[in-house]
Formats: C-alpha cells, structure tokens, sequence
C-alpha cells in the first residue's frame, strides 16, 4: 500500500476517533450536567481537533 493511499485513511481513521471522542465528552457532561454545558464542551474539543488539523496540514 503506497503512502499516497494510506495517508488519506489515516486521516479518516482520525476523524472518526475524534468524533466518537468528542461524542463520549458531550455524553458525559450530559449525564452529569453539573460538570459544564454539554455543547460547549463538544465545540470546544471540536474547535481544538480543527485547529490542530489544520495546524498539521499547512505544515505540510
């Protein structure tokens, strides 16, 4: 399996273990509401994971 085609699935395998990351945080403050709001918290890791991916791809 050449880089080219390997590169591209592990991007994806990212995005998919951070959804489900993501997910298990909004999960939690949902059930215990008096850790934080629920949505804040999912934007928040969201906006982290985006700036990190982005950080990665333009230091390419």
């Amino acid at each position: 399996m050449s880089t080219s085609t390997l590169t591209p699935l592990v991007v994806l395998l990212l995005v998919l273990v951070s959804a489900m990351f993501i997910g298990a945080i909004v999960y939690l403050s949902h059930r215990h509401p008096r850790l934080s709001q629920p949505l804040n918290n999912g934007g928040a890791w969201a906006a982290l994971l985006v700036a990190l991916v982005v950080a990665f791809i333009s230091r390419r």
